[in-house]
């Protein structure tokens, strides 16, 4: 299972059920890798979706709310429901998408994390790990420094080590 999230300097990701930035060059990487994967996301990402249901993927959403239903997604409530659903797809097929809770959940099953750093602090209520403090996680990968709207960034592949 891999992950995909776009962090600030701090490693923040969101605020108010919304990410702070919006680089064009992020979302066409994240199009780019994970077209015809399986999307594995929170309710309030999913929610946060500006078109519903990403196009050209599985969209799953994990959420404890037994009463959330979408057309166009699967719906688990609990890991148990998940790991049933997700087990016919290739492991390298899954992505994570976020929000901070499902990564939290999730971040000991994956064993690829693509982090888009933003050069840049904004205001967060919600952070991804540090991956550069853990220690079973190594920087695999790092693309050249890139700017847009006056945001620096690059794309980083980040690995899980066995300890």
């Amino acid at each position: 299972m891999k992950l995909f999230v776009a962090v600030d300097k701090n490693w923040g990701i969101g605020k108010d059920g919304d990410q702070p930035f919006y680089i064009r060059d992020d979302l066409r990487n994240f199009r780019r890798k994970t077209l015809d994967k399986v999307m594995i996301m929170g309710r309030v990402t999913f929610m946060a979706l500006p078109g519903g249901p990403l196009k050209n993927r599985t969209n799953i959403v994990l959420t404890k709310d037994a009463a959330f239903a979408a057309d166009g997604v699967i719906v688990c409530n609990s890991l148990t429901d998940l790991f049933e659903h997700i087990a016919k797809y290739d492991t390298d097929d899954l992505i994570v998408i976020g929000g901070q809770q499902i990564y939290e959940i999730l971040l000991d099953y994956c064993d690829t994390a693509y982090v888009t750093k933003i050069f840049a602090s904004a205001e967060t209520d919600r952070h991804f790990p540090n991956l550069d403090k853990l220690d079973n996680w190594r920087l695999f990968g790092q693309s050249e420094m890139k700017s847009q709207g006056g945001l620096a960034f690059c794309f980083c592949e980040y690995r899980k080590i066995t300890i």
